[in-house]
């Protein structure tokens, strides 16, 4: 059997290939490294660093040279890109990666009898959605160009799928925390910024009041229902949560008790929420007000009956451990980035 993951130098996509290299699964792994970072490739018994190709999703001529060369069994599409602020500020490029980079994957998938395709989609298309928990068949559709991008790209999916046969399972991912969580971009998830600042003693600032709650899965987790559905026949999206959700304030105390810091953090109003990207706030129509205090304030639960009933599959982590084996991690990481520096 071979696999090929896109995205391999991300968080998530390197997670999934050091756990199918343990299992003995011969890897294909390609990033373009927009986001992806050597630093994920390196695990306690294994690198992938000199296995790794750079490689867009767009790329038509290398994609398809990739699945006539390799003979692939199985795709994770885990290649993208994810930052709602980022998609928001560059819509063109965000549609471009995350909508036609995966087409160009299922045209390639398609020509060269790919047994599965899997696809790393989210659970922010749930983002108009009023009744809690949510389900995978029942949701209003989203706004914004992130959860719009993935929306489209489960519809193409389908289309594969009803047109030709081809088997397709979407993962619609609750918020992902774990080890290597990526702790340095521009702006990070939420977990990961929270870890950074009081790493860095820094006082955080948080928008709104801090008791916003949302779904999170610990990666581990997450990567063990990725491995079961190889299986499954036909077309399905399935949400990948722990049907539990935190407030940031929650959060807050519980990473500070694990890291013994006592720092207050600031809150902020949500016209600041991105701030860091200009780009919006510019032009004839700016973001408008209410759709940043929509994000922020935002509740999510995510119903994860339907992958319990059909895998057998229940998230093993809870949200204290987790965070624990995040901070240990993610501290390392920083201790040793500061040394570079």
């Amino acid at each position: 059997m071979k696999v090929l993951i896109t995205g391999a130098a991300g968080f998530i996509g390197s997670q999934i290939a050091y756990k199918l290299w343990k299992l003995g699964v011969k890897l294909v792994l390609i990033d373009n490294f927009s986001y992806g970072k050597m630093d994920n490739l390196e695990f306690p018994n294994h690198s992938f660093t000199n296995e790794i190709i750079k490689m867009d999703i767009r790329d038509r001529e290398g994609i398809s040279s990739l699945f006539t060369n390799a003979d692939i069994d199985y795709v994770y599409n885990i290649a993208g890109i994810a930052p709602l602020p980022d998609c928001q500020s560059n819509p063109q490029e965000a549609v471009d990666v995350n909508v036609t980079g995966t087409v160009n994957l299922l045209e390639n998938c398609r020509k060269n009898g790919v047994k599965k395709f899997i696809l790393a989609s989210t659970n922010a298309i749930y983002e108009n959605e009023t009744k809690f928990p949510t389900v995978e068949n029942n949701f209003k559709e989203p706004t914004l160009i992130y959860p719009n991008t993935k929306y489209v790209a489960e519809r193409f999916c389908e289309s594969y799928h009803k047109t030709y046969g081809m088997n397709i399972t979407c993962l619609r991912f609750s918020n992902v925390y774990g080890p290597h969580i990526d702790c340095l971009r521009k702006q990070p998830p939420f977990v990961a910024y929270m870890i950074r600042e009081l790493y860095y003693n820094r006082i955080p600032i948080f928008h709104s009041d801090g008791e916003q709650r949302r779904d999170y899965i610990y990666v581990d987790d997450l990567v063990e229902i990725a491995l079961l559905v190889q299986e499954g026949k036909g077309f399905e999206c399935i949400n990948v949560s722990s049907n539990k959700n935190y407030s940031v304030n929650e959060m807050y105390s519980i990473a500070s008790k694990i890291m013994n810091k006592n720092i207050k953090a600031k809150y902020e109003t949500d016209i600041h929420y991105w701030e860091s990207y200009p780009e919006l706030y510019m032009g004839a129509y700016p973001i408008k007000n209410e759709i940043l205090k929509h994000e922020i304030n935002k509740y999510s639960l995510c119903d994860n009956s339907y992958a319990k009933e059909k895998y057998g599959w229940e998230p093993k982590v809870n949200m204290e451990e987790g965070l624990r084996r995040v901070i240990e991690n993610e501290c390392e990481l920083l201790s040793r980035w500061d040394k570079k520096e």
